[in-house]
């Protein structure tokens, strides 16, 4: 069975989008994925153990020591009892984003709840180790990052003033790199004032034109021609886009239908664009593969498995294999992300310190020369 999806032109005039996105800025209280995954885990247990939906939810709320998340609970709860569908109840919360309510309609329409509860789930639990992984590998760069900027800082502003000033009293010509050092030292406070002003100010731009499509086109080229991170990064919603295919067509959605919902939960503007242009040559009589091959977002091996998906009509089976290997080439390209990082930032704080010194210090031998003549 197969749900219409017209019906979402009318429902999006009545309620805004409320996906999640990672370009979003909002104020509201939202769930987090920690708290999603555990409660689609919950859920999905107590489903399958052949407890109804609204005792589940009963159980689910009297559990939650959060009082935000009981009276979200809850909310759904009353809703559900007053006669309307569950994925209406969640949608109403404003808590889910659209791929997730949907998904849910999903589940209901074709009996498969538990399902599409536990495929939720470990989309959830994807998403945060993922997080988690990138917050491990980037933790130890970042703190070093910061400790050399402040390095840095002390130094132009402290170390060399006091040699500058004991040169001064000497008088004698300066290595080069010395007096670029001093230069340096002598606008260092302006050098720092421009370098945080240019990152706010990108910040502010990008808060701005964050929704602008000239916009997301441009910043996501640039981010997938970054070396070895942009391919990382397509890999990421590579894996996203196999998921929701995953997940839609195991439940038995149509192709198009399943395009559709996977294009409002992906966010990234590459893929959005490229689903656009595949449906249409789908409309118009064209393979799946055939309309993946005209965009050089999607990679040739997950096009020629498609391929071979669609001939044997196993299209749901090969999504999860996909989805499957692209998690683990993303949980070793995280790590070596920190492999490579770790010695790369040693070598540049080294080197940019090492430089300070020898400026600094090649006078004092000079002058050293000079007094014992």
């Amino acid at each position: 069975m197969s749900f219409d999806l017209t019906t979402y032109k009318t429902l999006k005039a009545e309620k805004p989008d409320f996906r999640i996105k990672t370009n979003s800025f909002q104020f509201s209280k939202k769930l987090s994925d920690k708290k999603k995954e555990i409660f689609y885990r919950e859920l999905g247990m107590l489903l399958r153990s052949g407890v109804d939906f609204k005792k589940a939810l009963e159980i689910l709320s009297n559990q939650s020591a959060n009082k935000f998340e009981k009276k979200m609970i809850l909310e759904i709860k009353e809703k559900v009892v007053e006669g309307r569908s569950i994925y209406e109840s969640m949608r109403e919360t404003n808590q889910f984003s659209t791929y997730e309510y949907y998904s849910i309609q999903i589940g209901e329409e074709t009996r498969k709840l538990e399902e599409v509860l536990e495929e939720l789930q470990k989309y959830f639990n994807r998403k945060i180790q993922m997080k988690r992984q990138i917050v491990s590998v980037m933790t130890y760069p970042t703190i070093v990052m910061l400790v050399t900027i402040l390095v840095l800082y002390f130094m132009l502003n402290k170390v060399v003033p006091m040699f500058s000033s004991v040169f001064k009293q000497f008088g004698s010509e300066l290595p080069k790199s010395t007096q670029i050092i001093i230069k340096i030292s002598n606008h260092s406070g302006l050098i720092f004032s421009i370098v945080i002003g240019a990152i706010i100010s990108l910040l502010v731009i990008h808060i701005l034109l964050r929704e602008k499509k000239s916009y997301r086109s441009f910043t996501t080229k640039i981010i997938l021609k970054t070396p070895y991170f942009g391919n990382l990064i397509r890999k990421i919603y590579i894996s996203r886009f196999c998921q929701a295919m995953n997940l839609l067509i195991t439940s038995k959605t149509t192709l198009i239908n399943s395009l559709s919902l996977t294009a409002k939960m992906i966010g990234f503007y590459p893929i959005e664009i490229a689903i656009e242009q595949i449906k249409e040559d789908i409309t118009k009589g064209a393979s799946l593969n055939e309309s993946l091959k005209k965009h050089s977002v999607f990679e040739n091996k997950m096009i020629s498995m498609v391929e071979v998906a669609e001939q044997v009509n196993q299209l749901e089976t090969m999504f999860q294999r996909l989805t499957e290997q692209y998690n683990e080439e993303i949980t070793h390209q995280t790590k070596m992300i920190g492999v490579i990082l770790e010695p790369v930032i040693i070598i540049v704080i080294g080197a940019i310190v090492g430089v300070i010194m020898v400026s600094m210090y090649a006078p004092m031998f000079d002058l050293s020369k000079i007094i014992n003549q």
